[in-house]
Parts: C-alpha cells; sequence; structure tokens
C-alpha cells in the first residue's frame, strides 16, 4: 500500500512513517522540507500521486485564531488534489476533547479540520488522542519562573507520541472509519501532579504552586479532556515513560 504522510518529518510524522514501511508499506513522508506546501498546494499533486492513503500531521505555526484559516486552507487544498489522484483514504489526527474546549481557539481549528474532512469528498478517519508526554517540558514552561511553576488542577490522560503513532499507523492500513477513534494513555492526572511528577524525575527543586488561572489549559472546562467511551488505553505509562526519556 502506498502511503503519504504529509507532516512525515515531524514527532509523530516520523515515528509513523517507520512504523509502516516496517510492516511492509511504501511509506512516504512530505513536508515543506521535502517541497510539499499544504497552504499553497505546492507539490502536493506529486505527493499524491498514485498514493492510496494520505495521512495529514501537519500543524498550525500558531495556536491563536490565525490557526483557524490555517486548518481550513491546508484541508481544503489537501481533499481536492486527494480526490483528483483518486486517493482512497484520509487520516487526520486530532485531540480528544477539542469539541469540548470552545474557549481555545486552537482546539476550534481542530473540530474545524474535522468537520471539513467529514464534509468533503474523500473517504476518511479521525484519530483523536490525548495530550503527548513529550509536551510536558513545554507546558512547564509557559507558567514558570526560578523557583515556581504555576499549573491549574486539570485533568489530563497522556500518552507517548509512540503509543499515538502506532494508533495513526494502525488507522492508515485499514478500511476508512468514516468517524474517529479516541486513543489515550493509561492514567489521568491533574495537571499540577503531573507537574510535580515531572520535576522529581528531572531533579527540579521548583514548587508546583497550584493556580486554576494559570497557562492555556485553564481555560478547559472540567474532565473535558479525558476520553470517554469508546477508546483505545496505550500501554505506555507516564512514570515509566519518565524513567527512560
Amino acid at each position: 500500500m502506498k502511503i503519504a504522510v504529509i507532516g512525515g518529518t515531524g514527532l509523530i510524522g516520523s515515528q509513523v512513517v517507520k512504523i509502516l514501511k516496517a510492516a511492509g508499506h511504501d511509506a512516504v513522508p512530505h513536508a515543506l522540507s521535502t517541497g510539499v506546501d499544504l497552504l499553497t498546494g505546492e507539490g502536493l499533486p506529486q505527493a499524491l500521486e498514485g498514493a492510496d492513503v494520505v495521512v495529514n500531521l501537519t500543524n498550525s505555526p500558531t495556536f491563536d485564531d490565525a490557526s483557524l484559516d490555517f486548518f481550513r486552507m491546508t484541508m481544503d487544498n489537501l481533499l481536492m488534489v486527494a480526490q483528483q489522484a483518486g486517493v482512497g483514504h484520509a487520516v487526520v489526527l486530532s485531540i480528544v476533547g477539542a469539541d469540548q474546549v470552545p474557549g481555545l481557539d486552537y482546539y476550534r481549528a481542530k473540530v474545524l479540520q474535522e468537520d471539513v474532512l467529514k464534509a468533503g469528498p474523500v473517504p476518511y478517519s479521525i484519530v483523536r488522542a490525548t495530550q503527548f508526554f513529550e509536551f510536558m517540558d513545554a507546558v512547564l514552561s509557559w507558567t514558570a519562573d526560578e523557583e515556581t511553576v504555576r499549573l491549574p488542577s486539570t485533568p489530563l490522560q497522556p500518552m507517548a507520541a509512540a503509543d499515538v503513532a502506532r494508533a495513526v499507523a494502525d488507522v492508515a492500513v485499514d478500511s476508512p472509519l468514516g468517524g474517529t477513534r479516541n486513543v489515550a494513555g493509561a492514567d489521568v492526572f491533574p495537571l499540577d501532579e503531573l507537574g510535580r511528577i515531572t520535576l522529581a524525575a528531572r531533579g527540579d527543586k521548583r514548587t508546583v504552586v497550584t493556580d486554576d488561572s494559570a497557562g492555556m489549559f485553564a481555560a478547559v472546562p472540567g474532565d473535558a479532556l479525558i476520553a470517554k467511551s469508546d477508546v483505545l488505553i496505550a500501554p505506555t505509562r507516564y512514570r515509566d515513560w519518565l524513567a527512560t526519556a
């Protein structure tokens, strides 16, 4: 099976390509660095020529309301060219609970991306994943100083990027879902507790202060980002991952 992986050089995409190739598929990574620009459509016809499946893992360069236009335009371009190329399956990676957090521009943009895909002409699958372990250091940096890290108690159910990549690869080689597969980590943590666990594992002596107004995840209502039902639970646990990261 020939599979075009747009965003195939990034954190998830590079692992998806590796998994697919190991399984014997012709998985080809595409990105700006390889001459494919979803915003302009440059290089897209060549990337999708002969492809059975296209996996879209591109990300917006910003997390503000400009991400809405980014995801709308890139999905429109991708679906138009995919239909012309006869691609039989389009896969997109999104976020568990994105539709429950309208206060975050980026999450609204991901829902818009899903909606464009659903309304489009190509059979589709959506993989919704929870937050990645690999992003925890960045989350800590948003509201940190030399002595403290301020974090809300927002519940999260994070998972390893490797497990996300496996879920995406599995969906890509199967028949189109015409719907969504939810994948999530094995454990639920309040974000402030997750911060304490992370700092302790890093030998970082800063103190985590619970502040339900701090950072992006303060805008998340209740347990909106926790997988509720019909979810595939990933095998990797956060503490185990920290021990080897």
